[in-house]
């Protein structure tokens, strides 16, 4: 059975690139180069090929490249290797579409801008194809400069980690939860406008939707840190062992009991809260103000208290695990993403690291400012030099 890998990517007026072609090998591709140059842009692109917002969740019209002429739209399209076959993918902004809008949390259409009104195309196999269906051939995790400051940004920022992690097992789940959202904004509306004014059954079936949605949501994060839990305690190797938990009053009510009592309870505390919730402008209860807590295992140390490499240490574990977990249930793993990881790293865990690529079998994307941190995948990997939108091999 083959493992995932791009062995055809090519970019059209893509951030920096006007035009890119790149036909690396199945292995690992390196891409070092200068601050700036376009190392993660390109691994930008390849998120692109998944469902959702790509790894920078920039809005769609933001990324087509600034000096691209009147009506130009950025494009990916790439030739992969997966274990259903070879297929070709490719994906990119509507024709006609701005920025516009803001970036928002749930995009249950696979990436779409649904504030904005802004879309992007996917062709798969030369057919026209909805973003979401990408999740049948492609998948894809990743590790980013921006996500260091995880564990010590707003609650916001890790349930939309935990979230995506939810959404590579079960596709549903990026639907489930913009679904919520949309009936939340719905309730908030009405208790805004009409106050104690409001329809209440339209109230009450508006808050017994949410109540199931939001139990099924709660659910799945709950399953999904009980198997990355299990996971990290087989196989972190040097690096730090985390322990995850989905904390919130849905969490408590599902110890509690079983789902069907926590469902009753949230629904009757949408209900009590009515009067609140119209005066704060905010939903008092749910999954959308659960958040993710981590905690280095066997100390409990929490994670927010962690020193920098402690904390990037265990982002790595937790998104080792994830890929490990993804090829236990597919047969392969996803695409690794890996933006500015090695340089952090002592030579021990950078090898550890590599090792670990290497097990998962599915191709991995690295970049770096230095080629010396890559050596360890020296005759193993095909290494490009990034500069001025040109991506070399070397």
């Amino acid at each position: 059975m083959a493992n995932l890998a791009v062995r055809r990517l090519i970019l059209s007026d893509f951030r920096n690139y006007s035009a890119l072609r790149l036909e690396p090998n199945p292995g690992p591709v390196v891409l070092t180069g200068a601050n700036g140059a376009g190392k993660t842009n390109l691994l930008e692109a390849v998120s692109y090929l998944a469902p959702g917002r790509g790894l920078r969740g920039a809005r769609l019209g933001d990324v087509t490249r600034r000096d691209a002429g009147p009506g130009a739209v950025w494009a990916v399209a790439a030739a992969l290797d997966t274990p259903a076959g070879e297929v070709d993918l490719g994906t990119g902004l509507e024709p006609g579409q701005d920025s516009g809008g803001d970036s928002g949390e749930n995009h249950g259409d696979g990436g779409n801008d649904q504030r904005s009104g802004a879309r992007r195309m996917v062709h798969i196999n030369g057919q026209s194809a909805r973003p979401g269906a990408l999740t049948e051939w492609m998948g894809s995790v990743w590790l980013t400069p921006a996500m260091d400051r995880l564990f010590c940004e707003g609650v916001g920022a890790r349930r939309r980690f935990l979230d995506r992690i939810v959404a590579g097992f079960d596709p549903g789940h990026a639907a489930r939860t913009a679904s919520y959202e949309r009936v939340l904004r719905e309730r908030a509306r009405l208790l805004r406008e009409k106050g104690g004014y409001a329809d209440p059954a339209w109230l009450s079936c508006l808050e017994e939707t949410l109540a199931q949605t939001g139990i099924a949501i709660a659910c799945a994060r709950r399953e999904m840190a009980a198997m990355l839990n299990h996971a990290c305690e087989r196989n972190c190797g040097p690096f730090p062992v985390p322990r995850v938990q989905a904390t919130g009053d849905v969490e408590t009510w599902l110890d509690e009991g079983p789902a069907l009592n926590a469902e009753e309870r949230f629904h009757a505390a949408l209900a009590a809260s009515r009067a609140h919730d119209a005066e704060s402008g905010r939903t008092a209860h749910g999954p959308q103000r659960s958040d993710l807590e981590v905690e280095m295992s066997p100390s409990g140390v929490e994670a927010r208290e962690c020193s920098t490499g402690e904390q990037k240490g265990l982002l790595i574990s937790i998104l080792l695990a994830v890929a490990g977990l993804i090829r236990e249930a597919r047969g392969a793993a996803p695409l690794l993403l890996l933006d500015e990881v090695a340089a952090h790293l002592d030579n021990e865990r950078r090898n550890a690291l590599f090792e670990r690529l290497g097990s998962l079998g599915s191709q991995a994307w690295l970049t770096g400012t230095d080629p010396v941190q890559f050596k360890g995948l020296s005759g193993r990997a095909h290494f490009y030099h990034v500069a001025d939108g040109v991506a070399l091999a070397v």
